[in-house]
């Protein structure tokens, strides 16, 4: 038997659990993926934990990204350029970090026949779930890509193509697809939006990574104004299955993928009550 786990700070309606578990089921695997609710000052303790249970892997979520990344041993190639990790890899004894949430983002694209080439896109917030999909963004080719956060960001990225800005300046300006990185709107907040409406106009396709609920209030809004809107139970599974991936050290099918998201679609509103 195989252990793996979710670190966080609260977990009360994560459903990692039960997407891991599936894959396990699908993939044949003797394992089991628990809750791991940790405050900040015992993140030491969390990781000697790790490696004296052997807990094989471990997703990372809000709000220790960034902030686990001076305990691990190594990190991966994305994982160092984003600063950011979500997932855990116990190997020879030793911790590495690695960043599945530009994989996942790239799953929302594909499974939303959304295109990003030579599009204009608006990223709201700058965290760490942010980044991956800012650099998946440029990666793939987008035309301009607007960065807003709450306060002046002063990173500073060698491309022509981004532009920060904070809220107060996004009013008037246009695009192709807008994108919700933060957690406004997530549950139990439901009825909250990170934008108004008078932005959301503005933009022909919308994205929010939150998965619960489902259709957050900047989706409904958009819905509601005959826009192309698109959730993150993608994301969700997609890096999980990118996760699973990097802990069985193994290729894992679109198949699985399309049997995982087939069984939440069905079941999502049974789980979130």
């Amino acid at each position: 038997m195989e252990f793996y786990g979710l670190l966080g700070e609260k977990l009360d309606h994560s459903i990692s659990p039960e997407i891991h578990e599936k894959i396990f089921s699908l993939l044949k695997i003797r394992a089991a993926y628990k809750k791991f609710e940790v405050k900040k000052e015992d993140l030491q303790k969390f990781v000697d934990g790790l490696k004296v249970l052997g807990i094989k892997g471990a997703n990372v979520t809000i709000p220790y990204k960034q902030t686990i990344i001076p305990y691990l041993d190594g990190l991966s190639e994305e994982a160092k350029k984003l600063n950011a990790i979500n997932t855990i890899l116990l190997k020879d004894g030793k911790l590495y970090g690695y960043n599945t949430d530009y994989f996942g983002f790239g799953t929302i694209l594909q499974c939303n026949h959304v295109e990003v080439e030579n599009k204009v896109c608006m990223v709201l917030g700058y965290g760490g779930a942010a980044k991956a999909v800012v650099q998946y963004l440029l990666d793939h080719g987008v035309k301009k890509l607007y960065i807003v956060s709450r306060r002046t960001c002063k990173d500073v990225y060698d491309d022509l193509r981004v532009q920060f800005m904070t809220y107060d300046e996004i009013a008037t300006v246009k695009g192709d697809i807008l994108i919700n990185t933060t957690s406004v709107g997530m549950y139990p907040s439901v009825d909250k939006s990170p934008v108004t409406e008078a932005v959301i106009i503005n933009f022909t396709t919308l994205i929010d990574i939150i998965y619960n609920p489902r259709i957050t209030k900047f989706l409904e809004i958009g819905r509601r104004l005959d826009k192309k809107i698109c959730g993150g139970m993608e994301m969700l599974v997609g890096q999980a299955i990118k996760a699973e991936e990097i802990w069985q050290e193994r290729e894992i099918s679109h198949g699985i993928l399309a049997k995982v998201m087939d069984d939440f679609n069905e079941n999502f509103s049974k789980m979130s009550d």
